[in-house]
């Protein structure tokens, strides 16, 4: 299972991925600058020679965060998915077309690592709740595991509650860890919607559980 990234670490990784970059940029053919702009104006060709170019070293880096190459190749291919989808607001004034990759790829590596730590807490605190302990449990173990069960089937009913949108966008965003935007995107749903359903549906689980505004 991946680590927590450190942040001091993040930071070294990203130079390290930048000074790789640097290199790649002045090897030949067409500057990542160039073909990034005309994957924009919908050149497939030119974001195909922008991949071969950049994904070597973006898999370096994601890899460096995750640790796990199968998950390194699939957040690789994601930063690459996202790339295509943005290459025209990218503005070569602001910045390199390898910085802005490398700047995406550390987030989305990031994201990740953090996504699996928080599925990892989440599975070990339904474990500790549902597992049988050996030896004898106290009356106090007893009772917690009870109002810890009886809150989880609160949840489950309360949730059966909202529509199918609003489950789903509070599931992805706070149990799978998403942004609003991944949530937009994943629900092919307009991020001001998501926001909207979201809200209403953690008022009405708020109401449900009978936990205070």
């Amino acid at each position: 299972m991946p680590q927590r990234a450190d942040d001091d670490d993040g930071r070294a990784l990203y130079a390290v991925a930048a000074a790789d970059y640097g290199a790649t940029t002045t090897s030949g053919g067409a500057a990542p600058e160039q073909l990034l702009q005309r994957a924009g104006r919908g050149d497939s060709d030119a974001f195909a020679a922008f991949y071969d170019q950049l994904s070597p070293q973006v898999f370096g880096l994601v890899k460096r965060v995750v640790r796990d190459p199968a998950q390194a190749e699939e957040v690789t291919q994601e930063v690459f998915v996202e790339i295509w989808r943005l290459a025209s607001r990218f503005d070569p004034a602001k910045g390199s077309a390898a910085g802005w990759t490398c700047a995406l790829a550390h987030r989305r590596a990031v994201d990740r690592v953090r996504s699996a730590q928080a599925a990892t807490d989440r599975e070990r605190r339904v474990g500790a709740v549902w597992a049988p302990r050996d030896g004898d449990v106290g009356y106090d173990d007893v009772t917690e595991q009870v109002e810890l069960r009886l809150e989880y089937e609160r949840l489950r009913r309360c949730l059966g509650g909202l529509t199918d949108l609003q489950r789903e966008s509070i599931m992805l965003a706070y149990y799978n860890g998403h942004t609003y935007r991944e949530v937009a995107h994943l629900l092919s749903t307009p991020v001001p919607t998501v926001k909207t359903r979201m809200r209403d549906g953690l008022i009405r689980l708020r109401d449900c559980l009978g936990v205070g505004a």
